[in-house]
């Protein structure tokens, strides 16, 4: 129900208008789409190859190679750097002025932040599905209702990332203050999720530090689905129900987060 006067809670068309302007935005810039895949894969290969050899962890199960365990941190890195280069058009609309143009239409702070957060989201979600083909090379044998459980993860975990780069982007002035705060916040927490090595074997304040990161559940959840048959096979992991939750919870939380940022900033 709407009082007089008062402004919905959410317009549907203004966030549709703000999700198919990402998504024409991201289309004609097709060096975001080259930059954002073959950085990780690259990160991927060399590490995975280099790693491999003296990859043995406790609470990895025997015969997992670094390639084959560095496979679901990477699909996190690829959506979080689109995420990235998606959240810095915040701080570029700004200085071209159509982001004060939108502040003025009549709708909710949370519109424009949702259709902003949906936009940047299809399109990390979509790249880290692409990156799904590689599941094979990586060693991890994929059934129908697998990938369905994937893509059902990885779309909370590129609207938790994207809704995170908002929450940095709106209160910079500037994209080089935007990739100082992303160097020093965005990376430790993907670093710190379990994607570039396990939490079992680390040390004592390092290990606090994975449990308490909301990432970290995101990714056990991830790597549950990868493995859906083969429980053995994902590790020492988080239960999977539990991690969805918390995904959920901190996409949410996150999502309420950006949306006061907005207000504030604005």
């Amino acid at each position: 129900m709407r009082l007089a006067g008062s402004r919905p809670a959410v317009s549907w068309l203004a966030v549709l208008t703000l999700w198919w302007r990402e998504i024409n935005r991201f289309r004609r810039q097709r060096s975001r789409w080259v930059s954002a895949l073959t950085q990780p894969l690259v990160f991927w290969l060399l590490l995975g190859g280099g790693l491999s050899a003296s990859f043995r962890p406790t609470g990895v199960p025997n015969g997992t190679g670094y390639l084959e365990y560095f496979y679901p941190g990477v699909i996190v890195l690829v959506m979080l750097f689109t995420a990235i280069f998606a959240t810095i058009a915040v701080v570029e609309d700004r200085h071209e002025g159509f982001l004060q143009g939108v502040l003025v239409a009549p709708v909710s702070r949370a519109s424009i932040v949702l259709g902003q957060a949906l936009g940047s989201a299809t399109l990390a979600w979509l790249q880290g599905v692409i990156f799904l083909v590689l599941a094979p090379l990586a060693g991890i044998p994929l059934s129908l209702v697998s990938v369905l459980g994937v893509v059902i993860v990885l779309a909370c975990l590129a609207f938790c990332l994207t809704n995170l780069g908002l929450i940095i982007a709106w209160r910079m002035e500037s994209t080089q203050g935007f990739h100082a705060i992303m160097n020093l916040i965005l990376m430790p927490i993907w670093l710190l999720s379990g994607a570039f090595f396990p939490i079992s074997g680390v040390p004592f304040w390092l290990e606090w530090l994975m449990r308490i990161n909301p990432l970290t559940y995101g990714m056990a959840a991830l790597r549950h689905c990868l493995y859906l048959g083969h429980a053995n096979a994902a590790g020492a992991i988080p239960p999977f129900l539990p991690s969805l939750m918390a995904l959920i919870g901190f996409g949410l939380a996150t999502f309420g987060l950006a949306v006061i940022t907005a207000r504030r900033y604005a």
